[in-house]
C-alpha cells in the first residue's frame, strides 16, 4: 500500500554489508613434462592428411595379406583366373551390359571348372581357367591324360557341368518370369551346344578322339561351311587350329595307335554320352530362345 502524502515514515534500521568470501588463489606452479601449463597444447591437423590416411588404410591392408597370403594365392593362380574374368567382363560388357557380360562369364566359369575338376581327379596337372575376350576360356595342361578314353571324359565334363549351370538359370527365369534369364540361359546351352562340334581344339574334337578319326573330318567340313555362311574370325581360328591338329594326329597315328585303342563299352559309354548330350542341349535351346528385348 502507498504512504499517505504528508505523514512521517518510521526510519529503517541500517544494514550493514555482508563480508565477501575470499577470492580462490590459483594453484602454485608447478613444472610438468609437457611444459608450464600441466597439459599437452592441441595441435591443428590438417583435413588433406586425414582423408589420404582414410583412404590408403584399406590399401595399406590389402597389401599386408597380399604379402601374408600372396604365395598361396599365386600358388591357386587365383590373381591370374579373377584377373582375366574382370578383363573378359569389361570387354563383353562394353558391347551387350555388364548384366549380361557377368552371367556369360560366370557360365563358361562353370563350363572350364567341369574340366579342371576332372584332370585333377585323374591327377593330370592343370591350371585355373584363363579366360581371353571373345574366345572363351582355357585349362593349361602339362600332359595329356593316359589315352583316348580319359581325354573324352576330360572334354565332356566341361559340357556337363556347364550345361548344368545353363539349367540352374532356365530354372531361375522360370521361377521369376525373367526373359532376361531366360536368354542367359538359351546362351549357356548353345555355347556348350557349340563346343560338341567334333573339332580339335573344341571339347566334341577331343571327346570323337575316342570315337572314330573320321569324325573329325565331318567336324572340319561342318565348321567350314559355317565360316562360308556366317565368316566370322574366331570360327575361321577355330577351321586353321582344328586343321592343322587333324592333320598333326592323323600324321601320328601309328605312333599313338595305342593312345586310341580303347575297349568297345568305353567308347559307347563316350558315344551315349556325346550324342546324348547334343540331343538334350539341342531341345534346351530351342525351348529357352527368346527375341532379344534388352
Amino acid at each position: 500500500m502507498s504512504a499517505e502524502p504528508g505523514r512521517n515514515l518510521e526510519p529503517v534500521e541500517h544494514l550493514e554489508p555482508v563480508d565477501a568470501p575470499e577470492p580462490a588463489t590459483l594453484p602454485d606452479p608447478v613444472a610438468y613434462d609437457d611444459g608450464g601449463r600441466g597439459y599437452e597444447p592441441v595441435q591443428p591437423r590438417s583435413g588433406t592428411r586425414d582423408l589420404l590416411r582414410k583412404i590408403t588404410a584399406p590399401f595399406v591392408g590389402l597389401g599386408l595379406l597380399l604379402v601374408k597370403f600372396g604365395g598361396l594365392l599365386l600358388k591357386l593362380k587365383v590373381l591370374t583366373t579373377a584377373g582375366s574374368m574382370l578383363v573378359s567382363i569389361a570387354a563383353y560388357a562394353w558391347i551387350w551390359g555388364w548384366r549380361f557380360a557377368v552371367g556369360f562369364v560366370l557360365l563358361i566359369f562353370v563350363h572350364e571348372l567341369g574340366h579342371v575338376l576332372e584332370l585333377r581327379r585323374q591327377g593330370v596337372p592343370a591350371s585355373a581357367p584363363l579366360f581371353i575376350p571373345f574366345l572363351g576360356a582355357v585349362v593349361g595342361m602339362k600332359q595329356l591324360p593316359d589315352d583316348a578314353w580319359k581325354e573324352a571324359r576330360v572334354a565332356l565334363a566341361g559340357p556337363i557341368l556347364g550345361s548344368i549351370g545353363a539349367a540352374v538359370v532356365w530354372i531361375a527365369a522360370e521361377a521369376t518370369g525373367s526373359e532376361f534369364l531366360l536368354a542367359l540361359a538359351f546362351v549357356g546351352f548353345f555355347l556348350n551346344l557349340f563346343n560338341l562340334i567334333p573339332i580339335v581344339p573344341l571339347d566334341g574334337g577331343r571327346a570323337a578322339a575316342a570315337l572314330h578319326p573320321a569324325i573329325w573330318l565331318g567336324g572340319l567340313v561342318l565348321m567350314v561351311g559355317l565360316a562360308v555362311y556366317r565368316p566370322n574370325p574366331i570360327l575361321i581360328l577355330i577351321v586353321v587350329l582344328g586343321g592343322l591338329e587333324l592333320w598333326k594326329r592323323w600324321r601320328d597315328r601309328g605312333e599313338n595307335a595305342e593312345y586310341y585303342r580303347l575297349a568297345v563299352s568305353q567308347r559307347v559309354a563316350v558315344a551315349v554320352v556325346y550324342l546324348g548330350l547334343i540331343v538334350a542341349l539341342g531341345v534346351a535351346v530351342a525351348e529357352t530362345h527368346v527375341a532379344r528385348t534388352f
